[in-house]
């Protein structure tokens, strides 16, 4: 356990228990909210209610155990801070990175970046991470940490009421099941060299009945993509997800809205797709955000469409 002393009120570092998961709820709320509330005047956008909130460290928690990093007040035990970290055999990822509203300046973040960089170390690894573009508060520190801009991503949604059309398709599109684990891992592994077969057994085993994972099959029986999503109470996304081009790319986007209707999923696109963000914009689709990746050490820069989550991002 680590502890740091910046200041007359110092913190240690931990491990997040499970006692501790609606304390780590509320602050990760608070966090959020407070920030979009006094950065981009949008007080309304995560409501008043912390206990949505809970599914992120429940599921950070089943899909990789003991990797919640925590700083906490000395003397009360008081969680100041949450990091989360996905170790996988290619890299390690780091998930949602929240300090409590009013422990800026003492280093919260920083402290728990520098244990989640020590672990990537030991272990010989790259690490990777997506944050928002609009945060230059956070975008500063990943930098200053060694990470390196790759890719920006565009925060689409579509309007309630609105979905894509579903084009024309020449192959199959349908649910993954474990037998297709083996053709995910390949893409993923051709396409930008990771390798999450972890996250895929996790996704379609679906225990917690939230995950919906599709699949693209072309006409000649090779996968052309995967896309998946979540919903669970609050909680809307695609993702993740690679795709060989555009129109596969275009085609599972508009299945899982389908799937989704009424609800209007926020989904993560390359900006750099411009056929794809068009197609997109043409539907119906407006921003609401922008997010970017990051990359600390050797990594290679995707060769398909990226498809990023938040819940877990583990790419």
């Amino acid at each position: 356990m680590n502890t740091s002393d910046l200041g007359p009120a110092a913190f240690f570092l931990g491990r997040l228990k499970f006692e501790e998961m609606d304390e780590a709820a509320r602050l990760i709320h608070a966090s959020l909210a407070t920030w979009y509330a006094s950065h981009l005047n949008q007080p309304d956008r995560f409501g008043e209610d912390w206990e949505p909130f809970r599914i992120i460290p429940e599921i950070y928690g089943q899909l990789d155990p003991d990797c919640g990093i925590v700083a906490q007040e000395t003397g009360t035990g008081e969680l100041l801070g949450v990091c989360f970290y996905h170790p996988r055999s290619s890299h390690v990822s780091i998930g949602i990175v929240a300090t409590k509203p009013g422990a800026g300046g003492r280093g919260v973040a920083r402290a728990m970046l520098e244990e989640a960089t020590r672990i990537a170390g030991n272990a010989g690894l790259p690490m990777r991470l997506v944050s928002s573009l609009m945060n230059l508060d956070s975008f500063s520190l990943y930098t200053r940490m060694g990470f390196v801009p790759d890719m920006v991503f565009q925060d689409l949604q579509f309007p309630a009421g609105i979905l894509p059309s579903m084009p024309a398709i020449t192959g199959n599109i349908r649910p993954a099941s474990v037998e297709d684990i083996a053709l995910m891992q390949a893409l993923e592994r051709e396409l930008t060299g990771l390798d999450r077969e972890q996250d895929f057994r996790f996704f379609i085993a679906n225990e917690a009945g939230c995950w919906h994972t599709l699949l693209f099959i072309g006409l000649d029986g090779t996968l052309k993509g995967y896309l998946g999503s979540i919903h669970s109470g609050g909680t809307q996304m695609l993702g993740p997800g690679l795709m060989r081009d555009d129109v596969t790319a275009l085609a599972l986007i508009a299945a899982q809205l389908h799937h989704h209707a009424p609800g209007n999923p926020v989904v993560l696109v390359p900006a750099r797709q411009a056929g794809l963000v068009a197609s997109l914009y043409q539907a119906g689709a407006r921003n609401v955000e922008l997010h970017i990746s990051q990359v600390r050490g050797p990594g290679i820069s995707p060769r398909g469409i990226v498809i990023p989550t938040f819940l877990p991002e583990s790419g």
